[in-house]
């Protein structure tokens, strides 16, 4: 939503501007990281500029370490968000993917790029073209998520990020 798009530009030039804060992690409510964009508001004119790829871009720019804490599920733009993070944490019951092909849609928000730049062609190919959902421990085998956690996700990517 645009309030959740105003909300991550608004908090990472916060972050990146403050020189007491080292590190950001980014998490959804819950238990869910993000099912990524309102097909709705495609057909709807774009307000205020904002936009999710440039959003993203801001994350990956960061020059604080920016870990996204992955729960439940990662799908979409949302996915496109945890890309551009710089770490990716994900609890063991998390299913990441990129369905939009489903709906004769390919990945807006440059996840084309980000993610054959993270796990290789192939993989990226079959997770483009197919909108199959990951789970998390597949997503770590195939080395788009840094690590699988049990316990609290959000607590254990803000360790890494304060190990960072």
């Amino acid at each position: 939503s645009l309030t959740v798009l105003q909300a991550l530009e608004d908090g990472l030039k916060r972050a990146d501007a403050d020189p007491s804060v080292k590190a950001v992690t980014i998490c959804g409510e819950n238990g869910k990281f993000s099912a990524g964009a309102d097909i709705q508001g495609f057909s709807s004119p774009r307000r205020r500029g904002i936009a999710l790829g440039p959003i993203i871009s801001l994350i990956e720019r960061s020059e604080k370490p920016v870990v996204a804490a992955v729960e439940g599920i990662a799908l979409g733009g949302g996915l496109e968000v945890a890309l551009g993070c710089h770490y990716r944490i994900a609890h063991v019951k998390a299913q990441m993917g990129l369905p939009e092909v489903t709906l004769g849609l390919l990945p807006a928000a440059e996840g084309t790029q980000r993610l054959p730049r993270l796990i290789g062609v192939p993989a990226a190919l079959d997770i483009i073209t197919t909108g199959r959902h990951i789970p998390a421990t597949e997503a770590l085998k195939l080395g788009l998520v840094d690590e699988v956690v049990e316990e609290n996700t959000v607590e254990a990517a803000i360790g890494l990020a304060n190990k960072m």
